[in-house]
């Protein structure tokens, strides 16, 4: 445990090295690359979401997560979901033990994506100071293991204009929290108004705290029942603001290709804004299965990353 202890504070230290507007930039070489003599572009993570049907099944445990991610993808860095270790944010000996594990693997902790802890945007004051505070745990957990950010939600309700001065107050209460632990406050897009680029960029905006960004996610633009955001104008309009990228992957064609998303396309957006650092991996599809659809997310974006690396390495 002393040693575990050791390496956890070794990583947080490493992470508050890290500067803001390179959050996880720890790029290795693959040998084409090296080969090649140019730095690969991005580099590769996996999100816990991706194997959600394995822990919710118990057949994968949290603190499998990290030996998993390496033994069986061969991926360095991960990405935390805190559903699947909603009691444990103030356990000091769980996140000594998780983070162990990651260190005996040769894995980085990037994240932690947290839900279920109230709306940031709440109308009701009270109601809104009590979300921001039950995310202190996990800006608390997340400097325990190593970690970079948060990924939270700017939930809110009533007229677009109203969420989003409620979401930004929200959000920079919280940001401002953080920034005292060294820890940035990501917002994904994740439905309901967050899914409209246009306004989750003007929230950001609203916040104006270097430490609060965003994590563009590929799939996550479904505004209405039925009403979708164009998915490249999204990603295009909250990539100046990333910390960290989402790459879902729902469905694969024969040819390797996800189905819903042109890779290439998304990918060139993501370098196109001067983004250098991890790409998450979050498969979500049932065609495949979720080993299956992980391997092909990952085929996928070192296939791209093999084509986009001459042209935008320098």
């Amino acid at each position: 445990m002393k040693r575990r202890v050791f390496v956890r504070g070794a990583l947080a230290t490493m992470a508050g090295a890290v500067t803001l507007g390179g959050c996880g930039r720890r790029v290795k070489k693959t040998e084409r690359d090296t080969k090649q003599g140019a730095e690969p572009v991005y580099e590769i993570s996996l999100a816990q979401w991706s194997l959600h049907r394995a822990l919710f099944a118990g057949e994968l445990t949290a603190l499998d997560f990290p030996r998993v991610t390496r033994t069986d993808y061969d991926i360095g860095a991960v990405e935390y979901v805190n559903s699947f270790f909603k009691d444990k944010a103030t356990d000091t000996a769980f996140l000594d033990e998780l983070a162990g594990v990651a260190s005996d693997h040769d894995v980085r902790s990037l994240l932690i994506m947290v839900d279920g802890e109230g709306a940031l945007g709440d109308p009701d004051t009270a109601a809104r100071r009590t979300a921001v505070e039950n995310h202190h745990r996990w800006v608390e957990a997340a400097k325990h293991l190593g970690c970079h950010s948060i990924r939270v939600n700017a939930q809110s309700s009533g007229a677009p204009d109203e969420q989003r001065g409620l979401a930004a107050d929200g959000l920079r209460t919280l940001t401002e929290f953080a920034d005292t632990h060294g820890i940035n406050v990501i917002v994904e897009n994740h439905g309901g108004l967050s899914s409209n680029g246009a306004w989750l960029a003007s929230v950001i905006e609203r916040v104006d705290h270097p430490r609060c960004g965003t994590l563009p996610d590929f799939g996550n633009f479904r505004v209405g029942e039925d009403d979708w955001y164009d998915r490249y104008q999204g990603v295009t309009e909250l990539m100046p603001f990333a910390k960290a990228v989402s790459a879902k992957t729902h469905e694969f064609d024969a040819d390797g290709n996800e189905v819903q998303t042109d890779y290439r396309r998304m990918m060139r957006i993501v370098l196109d804004a001067g983004y250098r650092g991890y790409v998450g991996i979050e498969y979500e599809g049932t065609k495949h299965t979720e080993p299956e659809g992980i391997r092909a997310t990952k085929t996928l974006l070192e296939r791209v990353r093999e084509e986009l690396t001459p042209v935008y390495a320098g």
